[in-house]
């Protein structure tokens, strides 16, 4: 059996983020995309950064995962949730959120790149309103 050098800066290109907002986010993507969109792990994260009000943000975040999941035309990878870096798919999703609310034609072209799709407007939508719900508690989505 042959071994494959495996270079793991390839698999996970980017520094996670050092801001918290956006480190949470990408814990609660992580778990979404990982033990489905009812996890109580990615529940749980959003009640500890917005107490009772988590509830918007939690199914905001829902709906932008169930639709670039829906919508994507390739496999999109994501770390573990331990990682310490993120892959480029992880920083075009985060990328897409921190940029949808003021400047919606990053946001399309980080969306269509992640998806491989240029018909991506429900998960813009979707990252729009993810990063305006953020921002609205005070908690803007900086990377």
């Amino acid at each position: 059996m042959s071994e494959v050098a495996v270079d793991h800066a390839q698999l996970v290109p980017h520094p996670i983020p050092v801001e918290p907002v956006a480190r949470i986010l990408l814990y609660a993507m992580r778990r979404m995309a990982i033990g489905g969109l009812d996890d109580a792990h990615a529940a749980n994260v959003l009640l500890g950064q917005f107490g009772l009000s988590y509830r918007r943000p939690l199914i905001i975040l829902r709906a932008l995962m169930l639709e670039v999941s829906s919508t994507s035309q390739r496999s999109i990878s994501i770390a573990p949730c331990c990682c310490r870096r993120m892959t480029a798919d992880e920083a075009l999703l985060l990328g897409s959120v921190e940029s949808a609310t003021g400047r919606p034609d990053l946001a399309c072209r980080l969306m269509a790149e992640l998806t491989a799709t240029l018909d991506c407007l429900a998960p813009v939508s979707a990252a729009q309103a993810l990063g305006q719900a953020f921002e609205d508690m005070g908690r803007k989505v900086v990377l």
